[in-house]
């Protein structure tokens, strides 16, 4: 059993998204002996340093070959275990695509897919490394849930959320190290039900993944500036939680933000349902712009998108004149 502690959340925050993961994979698996995990060549990356040499008959590096990766991790799941294979998420996903559409969208097998430092984590590695497309794939492929945590705490939830889950899995990381603190106790997560951060009777801000922290903070913003924003976790993109979008079709305004394409993501999802409601406010989607950032530090590359507290205050303040 894992315990929410003060002093594990802060070590969680400390370590990010990736090693909040492969500590929070090592506790599972200690009671789990179906869990297995597979790496394509980035055990450090990954988080799992500790479980490969914990559990090195449950670990399986099978190199710079994330296609291949996907049939094993299908064959593993068919012969009974719970594998979750781990890269960064345009080669896990993108570069794999087929094999992901047939083994997990077609079969289903029970694979638990964790993207590694998604969005433009990266940073530097530039537009080779950067995951900004792969939601709009995973969309599209049936039958795969799409989990995207807002915080470590989150992480841990849900990685034991994927665990516990029937069907594929697409876990999505975001964020580096010494990570902002969105849950600072235990909380209820349940896959598929958003999470109603902060109530606000003017207009709604849908975030997910890095961008909750940054939604959070620019509603305070607002409200110096008389705007009351409401601020919806979306840590479950698939299956979209429409109800609490419905919620909020009486605002003034609908944000969404992430830390992805324009396209395919988040915002794309909100769009298709808020599209066939009869009565609906505007929409004001905010994520990472059409082409491909030039490669530079994480913060920076946050600033060169927009995908800042500043730029987000100042876009829901443009939109509302």
């Amino acid at each position: 059993m894992i315990e929410f502690k003060p002093a594990a959340i802060r070590s969680w925050a400390m370590l990010g998204s990736r090693g909040t993961f492969g500590m929070t994979l090592l506790e599972l698996a200690h009671d789990n002996d179906r869990i297995v995990a597979l790496s394509g060549d980035l055990c450090k990356s990954s988080g799992l340093d500790r479980f490969s040499t914990t559990y090195p008959e449950r670990f399986f590096n099978t190199g710079i070959a994330e296609q291949n990766m996907i049939g094993v991790a299908a064959g593993l799941a068919a012969s009974g275990y719970v594998p979750f294979a781990t890269s960064f998420p345009n080669f896990l996903t993108l570069r794999a695509a087929e094999q992901v559409r047939l083994n997990l969208g077609y079969m289903q097998e029970n694979v638990k897919l964790v993207g590694l430092a998604s969005g433009l984590a990266t940073g530097m590695f530039g537009a080779t490394h950067h995951g900004i497309e792969e939601l709009a794939m995973l969309r599209a492929v049936s039958n795969i849930a799409i989990f995207s945590p807002a915080d470590c705490t989150a992480t841990v939830k849900m990685t034991q959320a994927a665990l516990e889950y029937d069907g594929p899995v697409y876990l999505r990381l975001t964020g580096g190290m010494r990570a902002p603190i969105v849950y600072k106790d235990d909380f209820e997560l349940i896959p598929g039900k958003a999470i109603t951060l902060r109530e606000g009777k003017d207009i709604a801000i849908i975030a997910t993944g890095s961008m909750v922290h940054v939604a959070l903070t620019s509603a305070g913003q607002l409200a110096d500036r008389g705007i009351d924003a409401a601020v919806i976790d979306m840590h479950t993109l698939k299956p979209l939680d429409e109800a609490a979008i419905a919620a909020h079709l009486g605002k003034k305004l609908l944000v969404t933000i992430e830390e992805h394409s324009i396209i395919g993501g988040l915002g794309s999802a909100v769009a298709e349902y808020v599209s066939a409601q009869t009565q609906r406010p505007r929409q004001l989607t905010l994520g990472i712009p059409q082409g491909y950032p030039h490669a530079g530090d994480y913060g920076w590359m946050l600033e060169q998108s927009g995908l800042t507290v500043e730029n987000l205050t100042a876009q829901v303040m443009d939109a509302l004149q």
